[in-house]
């Protein structure tokens, strides 16, 4: 009997503590207030998270039960919004939506939801222009397994764009001339070099179409004049990465900038992407990468000698550097990188059929007539070349970001050297959704740079209709840019999956694509997450004036069989990534570059909107409706 009572009392403790491992709760408080910071050489007033700019980066664990309480010591409204993380909707942190209506000056809001995903991503807030102002931090979640892949060092590496001006103010210098922040403009001496290279009289007529568009060809950013930040500290403070010389590093990069792309290089390391925007791919080797606003790519370096690499994210319009070291001890530092030159935005970026622009149409269709009549709207009418009626509407077949004789797409790898490229990302696994989509929706990207509006199907979001899912539906998103500028689209509370001519079962999941310059996407969605989510440029100010809409899928029914049919293919889920080779990665894409992707997957993004009201002026202070009142409040 003593006997019987010793074993179900050790059984009693084991199962007690199989209930603590796979039930566990990480806690953390953050308080969000006003602190002098100093990192241009002149002390000013910033949001910070626990006293810091960034925050603090969180870990979980998969499955871990998440339990964060936000102290707002601000004395405005502000939130959270954890981006990319699968959640309940009102715990996503968009002011106005699903209840949610934002924490208060000193109030406490206490976030609660379940981990399931793995990954890197982030998280910031969804007020005014608070991200802006130093409202973000990192999130690392490890999987509840022992991970596949094998490192021994492990650092998030977060990207931000610092600016001692308040966001309010930015926004009220774009308001009043977009051009405020456009210093590097043509010169004489540039009109003449260009002369040179392809004839006078073409010269003076791509001069003269520039003038009369009231467009800049060097308009490669909106803002410029920021101090870049590596994990918050700026190039003189040399964030550093220790590692020894034959050591496996996982490096987590994060575009936590408000409004800045970077081109991203490891002199002297090739860099293995494993994840984008914390979802698995198959590894692919690469010497650098275009990164754009809230997206992630975890990536592996094996450093083989005893010296400092630098780490290289040069701004797309070459104003500056975010440097950070990778080195044997601390205090090293790498060969300083020159700027590459500045590329020019061209006609093929305006979306007209221009020189071998004519080359990437094809003649795809689609079924969206609606949203063909945006001449006719409102926001539209006045916008002064940056939409132009030629605006191709190819299905984008070679994959790439950036339309053929783009100059947004010209990075300047050098000669031999491998950027990555959308179409080189594969699902490491099998996805499970590999249906064919139901219906396909057209989201056009316009803007009026006289007013400084971006829109969505020719619509502001406080103006625009909500669109909306069926639970499980299967859908295509088709985004057709109708601007100069590249816009990362960013959709909360799912993952979409990225057309990009790798096969259904195949495609890459992201959160956040990046739309090119006159370019045209396509990705799937399985709308699997019940509530209202928005879906928005993650460029701050874009957001802020415009160009961001709402979806709503509806809840489950009941009496819905909602299973899917088994997927076929190949699963890679159990591989040993420590022992990572591009070549697997080429064998494959040869042959099945020709399969039209359709897939989906069971992860969310989730950016939030920031209330900019008091920012825009009169725009968005017409509307009274709680739906209406969420587009003032900017999303992520």
């Amino acid at each position: 009997m003593k006997r019987l009572f010793f074993m179900a009392l050790s059984l009693l403790g084991f199962l007690c503590l199989s209930v603590t491992s796979f039930a566990n709760t990480t806690e953390y408080t953050l308080t969000i207030a006003r602190n002098p910071v100093n990192l241009t050489g002149n002390t000013v007033s910033k949001i910070t998270i626990n006293g810091t700019i960034p925050g603090p980066t969180l870990y979980f664990t998969e499955g871990d039960e998440a339990v964060i309480h936000v102290i707002n010591q601000l004395a405005e409204d502000t939130s959270v919004h954890w981006h990319g993380i699968l959640l309940p909707p009102l715990m996503d942190g968009v002011p106005h939506l699903n209840g949610f209506t934002g924490i208060k000056p000193n109030a406490t809001f206490t976030y609660r939801f379940k981990i399931r995903q793995t990954g890197t991503y982030w998280y910031h807030a969804h007020s005014m222009g608070q991200e802006q102002d130093g409202h973000y931090g990192a999130i690392v979640i490890r999987p509840q397994q022992p991970d596949n892949v094998k490192v021994d060092r492990d650092y998030v590496v977060m990207l931000s764009d610092f600016s001692e001006e308040e966001s309010s103010t930015i926004l009220a210098n774009l308001k009043m001339s977009s051009d405020y922040y456009q210093n590097a403009r043509r010169t004489v001496g540039d009109f003449w070099s260009s002369a040179r290279q392809q004839g006078v009289s073409k010269a003076w007529e791509e001069a003269k179409m520039w003038a009369e568009m009231r467009m800049l060809p060097t308009d490669l950013s909106d803002v410029s004049g920021y101090t870049f930040l590596v994990n918050g500290k700026n190039n003189a403070q040399n964030w550093t990465g220790l590692f020894k010389a034959g050591e496996k590093v996982r490096l987590r990069f994060i575009n936590g900038s408000a409004m800045s792309f970077y081109d991203v290089r490891i002199p002297k390391l090739a860099m293995t992407v494993i994840e984008a925007d914390g979802q698995a791919v198959e590894p692919v080797t690469v010497n650098e990468f275009r990164f754009g606003v809230a997206e992630t790519y975890d990536v592996i370096v094996t450093p083989t000698e005893d010296i400092a690499y630098t780490i290289v994210a040069e701004a797309l319009d070459r104003t500056g550097f975010a440097l950070g070291t990778l080195a044997p001890q601390a205090g090293m530092r790498g060969e300083m990188p020159s700027h590459r030159p500045r590329t020019l935005l061209t006609m093929a970026d305006m979306g007209m059929s221009h020189g071998e622009h004519a080359n990437h149409q094809s003649t795809s269709s689609t079924d969206s007539s609606q949203n063909n009549k945006m001449s006719g709207q409102n926001e539209h009418t006045s916008h002064a070349g940056h939409q132009m009626a030629g605006m191709s509407t190819d299905s984008n077949q070679d994959y790439e970001t950036g339309v053929k004789g783009s100059g947004w797409a010209d990075a300047g790898t050098p000669q031999g050297d491998k950027a990555l490229s959308y179409k080189d990302l594969r699902y490491r696994g099998t996805q499970a959704d590999t249906r064919q989509p139901v219906r396909d929706i057209e989201i056009r990207l316009g803007g009026n740079m006289e007013r400084y509006i971006w829109t969505m199907n020719g619509k502001k979001f406080a103006n625009a209709e909500p669109i909306h899912f069926e639970y499980g539906e299967r859908i295509r998103f088709k985004f057709i840019n109708e601007t100069m500028m590249a816009h990362p689209m960013h959709l909360h509370g799912m993952f979409m999956q990225l057309e990009n001519g790798q096969p259904m079962d195949k495609l890459p999941n992201k959160h956040t694509i990046i739309i090119a310059p006159g370019d045209t996407y396509s990705a799937l969605l399985t709308a699997n997450e019940s509530g209202d989510w928005v879906f928005h440029c993650h460029l701050l100010y874009h957001m802020a004036t415009g160009m961001m809409t709402k979806i709503v899928v509806s809840k489950q029914d009941p009496n819905k069989d909602y299973s899917l049919p088994p997927p076929s293919s190949h699963d890679m889920s159990s591989h040993d990534m420590s022992q990572m080779e591009h070549s697997e990665h080429n064998a494959h894409q040869s042959h099945e570059m020709q399969t039209q992707p359709v897939t989906s997957t069971k992860s969310a993004d989730m950016p939030a909107t920031h209330d900019m009201s008091q920012m825009e002026h009169s725009q968005h202070q017409q509307t009274q409706a709680v739906d209406k009142k969420a587009g003032e409040h900017h999303a992520h």
